[in-house]
């Protein structure tokens, strides 16, 4: 079960590898900042729901019972007890994900942002990340995924693709907030970058690992 959550969470983490032409940032998805200001709560906790905490069918509750929010769905999985759940912002597009991987409290949530935050606003609010990881689409548009373990969270970052920066003025177009084991499963699971600071793309995409993989896994996992 773990590891189908995880092909998820990873899906997420390289959205710029999903697809030939995704959209990685849009005014179309939910406008959002409360993993920087908290409000209504912090992060992991996002409008009430707390992965490792809250139970599944309150939290579908709090997402069905949100004015802003629209069009929810969910499907089980056919051979297990996984969950997962889709919805939208008013006027907007499908921005947002949350999974259950015991079909009882929710293990994962994935909400992808208006770019209105930007990079140092984060790490003014929450600390620099630990470690990051990234992917192009083409010349023009990239990804990375910034990992905060002790949250535990992750925050997608917008760079302008193979020559891009990462920077402080980097615009934020997701997070994902999930409990604590996942997020250790992720990190035992894959290559990863230490945090070094403000770089351009091209420097961690040609520097060394710091961090790989302890667990392998199986299609039996």
């Amino acid at each position: 079960m773990k590891s189908r959550l995880l092909v998820v969470v990873l899906g997420l983490i390289l959205l710029a590898a999903c697809s030939p032409q995704p959209q990685i940032r849009s005014d179309k998805y939910l406008p959002d900042t409360s993993f920087i200001d908290g409000d209504p709560c912090g992060p992991p906790c996002w409008r009430g729901i707390t992965p490792g905490e809250t139970l599944w069918n309150d939290a579908v509750a709090i997402i069905e019972n949100d004015a802003t929010l629209k069009d929810f769905e969910s499907r089980e999985a056919e051979d297990g007890d996984q969950i997962g759940a889709a919805w939208a912002p008013v006027d907007g597009i499908g921005c947002c994900q949350m999974i259950t991987e015991d079909g009882q409290v929710v293990s994962f949530l994935f909400i992808q942002t208006t770019p209105d935050a930007q990079l140092e606003q984060v790490i003014e609010a929450r600390g620099e990340p630990t470690y990051l990881i990234g992917d192009t689409v083409d010349s023009k548009q990239g990804l990375v995924s910034l990992f905060y373990p002790d949250i535990p969270m992750l925050i997608y970052v917008f760079f302008e693709g193979d020559d891009g920066s990462i920077t402080p003025a980097s615009e934020i177009v997701g997070f994902g907030y999930m409990t604590h084991d996942l997020m250790q499963f992720l990190i035992d699971t894959n290559d990863l970058h230490a945090w070094e600071g403000y770089r351009t793309y091209q420097y961690y995409n040609e520097s060394d690992f710091e961090v790989t993989p302890s667990i392998t896994l199986t299609p039996s996992d």
